[in-house]
């Protein structure tokens, strides 16, 4: 199967089409005046704690006051699961009262989970991670593991190994699902990466004054690349000079063996045109 990433840039939005053997399989689009705030980590103030429903609501600096529920306060100590695929609830976990944990004008580092929707603001969480191409870091959580949507006894049992050799200390490691197959100096250069990029959010949320955004998460482009790009993909091409530039940059310190799958469009014919997805879209419409 021929996979393909196109994307196709302007001052407007951001369109990804992603193809299997030429068709369109799915389409992303982020539009400017919509910028995602899932994982981007801010430096918040407690503004209301509220025991009846075990929540609180924090001031991050956007239009809405987030979302805390008390779930969210405490590491869940699963150990095989990226942060997206962690249960929730009904595993038995010992819920602290919020009252006694949080305090209004309490200030704290807070990571977005989920959007606005309406009337609602972001919902967030304590439980800070960091992904990077293969592994995940979890800052004062302590447990590791295999994703587990990575099925091969010896190989859990080879990655395992990898992650009790470069847990970081004070930090969860979880090895994502592209993790599977992985060299050890890859994971090694990965985790490293995670750790210094932590290391500078702390100093940053030290400066930081509450309400402040203290770190941005990278874009619709570099995330799919991060979470998606790997030998099964045959091509990436963009046809934004700075956005080729800025993922070329970004490659070279996750992923430098992927440089090679991406490509600048420069023709004059419109991107989704030659690459025949505008009339897919059209189909599909």
């Amino acid at each position: 199967m021929q996979k393909e990433i196109i994307v196709n840039s302007t001052p407007y939005e951001v369109r990804i089409a992603i193809l299997e053997d030429k068709e369109l399989v799915e389409l992303l689009i982020e539009r400017a005046e919509n910028r995602r705030m899932v994982g981007d980590i801010y430096k918040g103030v407690v503004t209301a704690v509220l025991p009846g429903i075990q929540a609180a609501f924090v001031d991050i600096g956007a239009e809405k006051a987030a979302f805390l529920h008390v779930s969210d306060l405490i590491d869940p100590n699963e150990d095989d699961d990226e942060p997206g695929e962690r249960r929730r609830g009904g595993n038995g976990r010992q819920l602290p009262a919020i009252q006694d944990v949080l305090k209004k004008g309490m200030e704290i580092l807070v990571q977005v989970t989920k959007e606005p929707i309406a009337t609602k603001g972001p919902r967030i969480t304590t439980q800070i991670s960091l992904p990077g191409r293969y592994a995940v870091i979890m800052p004062n959580a302590d447990h590791v593991g295999v994703s587990r949507k990575i099925e091969d006894r010896t190989e859990r049992l080879r990655l395992k190994a990898l992650v009790e050799e470069y847990k970081p200390q004070g930090c969860g490691l979880i090895v994502r699902t592209v993790g599977e197959g992985v060299e050890r100096r890859a994971l090694e250069v990965d985790v490293e990466n995670l750790v210094s990029q932590w290391k500078r959010i702390q100093v940053k949320a030290t400066a930081a004054v509450a309400p402040s955004l203290v770190h941005e998460d990278v874009g619709l482009v570099s995330g799919l690349v991060r979470d998606i790009l790997n030998e099964n993909v045959n091509l990436l091409v963009l046809d934004d000079r700075k956005a080729h530039e800025q993922l070329v940059a970004y490659l070279r310190d996750i992923a430098p063996d992927m440089l090679r799958q991406v490509k600048l469009y420069e023709e004059p014919m419109p991107i989704f045109d030659r690459y025949g997805v505008e009339s897919e879209i059209d189909k599909t419409m």
